[in-house]
């Protein structure tokens, strides 16, 4: 897959998930369904030391993760907050209701909750949504920017799940913590049989001409094969084959894109057709998709084909 002497595969060696809130919901529509509480479960997905990954157990901890990512969304990056959120100084949406939110904890790192009781930090998430809780709400948060409908009526027989809201704390920015909140995305796929992966990545800026080196690599590396390709929405569709391929400095466009994009790259995904630009957050966004089938063999047996590696 996509073998050659610029394949991003063997370009990036490293990667770092900080994604960012994107665009508004599909169709302008906010779920009506009651906030859900996840099924409170004591198992741990990996360990390293004092850091722990595994799912919310209440919506405490969802609450938690919203807390951290608005520190790092609006405190830390440039997103521009509403009233209510000032106001909560948590970053919520309706999809939180019924996504589920993997978390980094680190038991050596307390914070004293409300009632004064010692509790770990909550360092790092990620919010994943499966396609049959996706069907009994609102579809996917990605169906805004791309006609992700069609990839999945064509394909039937494979389980979706779309990945957002990924934060990590600044301090905690490193190989670590990052391994473990890949090793439970992987429990996670593994335990509920997904075969594709795929949401927005984000590209800081929202002049594509100043970013068309990023976007053209993107283009003339990345871009998913045809059964796998999924479309920006015909509004909001940014072409991103600005260059030819052999006026692209390939080690200079890699090296500016972000380090989210880049980690997807190294595990094998593809890139949709098409940019679109987000203003309100400053970015020009790209989709990811990452059929299981296709990911990276060495990520596959590096955190086992059972999820054992960081098994506690």
């Amino acid at each position: 897959m996509r073998q050659g002497l610029f394949s991003p595969r063997k370009l990036v060696r490293k990667f770092t998930p900080a994604m960012r809130p994107g665009a508004a919901m599909a169709n302008g529509q906010r779920p009506t369904a009651a906030l859900r509480t996840p099924v409170k479960t004591g198992e741990t997905l990996g360990r390293i030391g004092s850091l722990e990954v595994r799912m919310a157990r209440n919506f405490k901890e969802v609450k938690k993760a919203q807390r951290l990512r608005y520190q790092v969304f609006y405190e830390e990056m440039s997103a521009i907050a509403d009233a209510h959120t000032l106001a909560t100084r948590r970053d919520a949406d309706p999809f939180d209701a019924y996504c589920d939110h993997l978390l980094v904890v680190d038991h050596a790192s307390l914070k004293r909750n409300k009632l004064g009781r010692l509790k770990p930090e909550i360092v790092g998430t990620y919010r994943i949504l499966r396609q049959e809780v996706a069907n009994r709400h609102s579809g996917f948060y990605t169906a805004a920017e791309y006609d992700i409908q069609s990839l999945i009526d064509a394909n039937p027989d494979k389980r979706f799940m779309e990945l957002g809201r990924s934060c990590v704390l600044k301090p905690y920015r490193n190989k670590k913590t990052v391994e473990l909140l890949w090793h439970g995305i992987w429990s996670y796929v593994l335990r509920h049989n997904i075969d594709v992966m795929l949401g927005c990545a984000s590209i800081e800026g929202t002049n594509p001409d100043a970013l068309a080196g990023q976007l053209s690599f993107l283009h003339h590396n990345a871009r998913a094969p045809e059964q796998w390709r999924v479309r920006a929405v015909q509004d909001r569709y940014v072409e991103m084959n600005r260059m030819a391929a052999d006026e692209i400095n390939s080690k200079e466009a890699l090296r500016a894109l972000p380090p989210l994009v880049k980690g997807y790259l190294r595990l094998g995904a593809f890139i949709g057709d098409g940019a679109v630009i987000d203003h309100q957050f400053g970015t020009t966004d790209v989709l990811i998709i990452m059929p299981v089938s296709e990911l990276n063999t060495r990520y596959v047996n590096y955190y086992g084909a059972d999820a054992s590696r960081y098994s506690s």
